[in-house]
């Protein structure tokens, strides 16, 4: 056993069980910590003596904020389960791209929280949709270093692909909705709605590569 271990680290890959375990529990942390400014409402609405009506009625931005990414953050664990579900072997560049995925999650109560107790301006929206980006930007890295590498893992390479243009389709309609909530205000954060046509952007992109593959 100290041999094989040995020449797993020799190789610069490692088993996905401690890796799995640890992206599961960073996760659950930062949802976790999503609900805390909710905490700390209620023991002012509590000391402003102000009725549970009134207080969802006075922090509906946050809880709507609460809301919003608690969904999204379990939107991305859930898609990070399918992507690595069946990798067998962890190597080093694509622990340090998971790192970055986990750095994202982790920070996106921040913007939350930004949401739900500041006034709105121009950077909050980048800040927040931006978050999103950069969080489907390390997701769409992990899929393209296990195209690369496709000895790590039994996923088969279409379907490592269609990973792959479902991020870009991702990523081109997180920018939209970060374009939309800054240069229309009255749109806000409901730009985010626009990522309801993932499915079509992807179906558009997989025909453009499909294009681009014919010879002649």
């Amino acid at each position: 056993m100290e041999d094989q271990a040995d020449q797993e680290v020799g190789n610069g890959r490692f088993r996905t069980e401690r890796f799995k375990a640890f992206v599961d529990a960073v996760v659950a942390i930062a949802m976790t910590l999503l609900i805390l400014p909710l905490m700390e409402s209620v023991s002012d609405a509590a000391t402003d003596k102000l009725s549970t009506g009134e207080f969802f009625v006075e922090h509906s931005g946050q809880l709507l904020s609460f809301g919003l990414s608690f969904v999204l953050i379990a939107t991305f664990w859930m898609g990070h389960h399918r992507q690595y579900r069946d990798v067998e072997w962890i190597t080093t560049p694509l622990l340090w791209i998971n790192i970055a995925w986990m750095a994202t999650i982790v920070w996106l109560p921040v913007p939350t929280a930004m949401i739900g107790q500041m006034d709105t301006d121009a950077l909050q929206p980048v800040v927040y949709i931006g978050t999103l980006i950069l969080t489907q930007l390390t997701t769409l890295a992990g899929w393209v270093y296990l195209l690369r590498r496709p000895e790590l893992t039994t996923t088969p390479a279409a379907v490592v692909r269609r990973g792959i243009t479902g991020d870009l389709a991702a990523v081109i309609l997180f920018l939209i909705a970060m374009a939309l909530s800054v240069c229309v205000t009255p749109v806000g954060y409901a730009g985010l709605l626009i990522l309801l046509l993932t499915g079509v952007v992807t179906k558009l992109l997989n025909r453009a590569s499909g294009v681009v593959r014919r010879p002649g």
